[in-house]
């Protein structure tokens, strides 16, 4: 954990408090200076991710960022997978990961991590800056216990 990381895991910290997904997200957002960002969670029920919080997405895709199925676009795959997925450059991906319509965020260096809990999957949480980026080891390590600590909350 870093001194900018700190206030993310004093909030998720708290107990009994509702989590406010909005303020998180944009904590999380300047600690790891991105843009744009969502928050997904899983329903156990159906196995699809709902969007609960996001910045920096243009409106005109929100309703194909609503509902996503695991295993599609980069938190469906990061879900599926159970672990981290990148891509450092999203404007000129050609791996399939990202759907199509991604490109239209504008920004390149983004990552997907999922929300997982003792090995058990509650969502998917990604970031991205607006030029081409790797996340390092360490951010995606980082990223992994804040996933761990949101689960822990989700739970609760």
């Amino acid at each position: 954990m870093t001194s900018d990381t700190k206030p993310i895991f004093d909030t998720l910290a708290v107990e009994g408090s509702a989590i406010d997904w909005n303020q998180l997200l944009i904590e999380i957002l300047s600690a790891f200076d991105c843009s744009t960002g969502t928050i997904h969670t899983l329903d156990q029920d159906s196995q699809l991710l709902h969007l609960k919080a996001y910045q920096g997405i243009p409106e005109f895709l929100l309703p194909k960022m609503t509902v996503i199925p695991i295993g599609k676009g980069m938190a469906g795959i990061a879900a599926e997978r159970k672990r981290p997925v990148q891509i450092c450059n999203l404007q000129t991906d050609e791996s399939g990961v990202a759907r199509p319509s991604a490109k239209e965020t504008k920004v390149e260096g983004s990552i997907a991590v999922p929300l997982m809990l003792n090995g058990r999957l509650y969502g998917a949480l990604g970031i991205a800056k607006r030029f081409h980026y790797e996340f390092t080891p360490e951010e995606e390590e980082t990223l992994m216990e804040i996933g761990e600590a949101i689960s822990r909350k989700i739970v609760s």
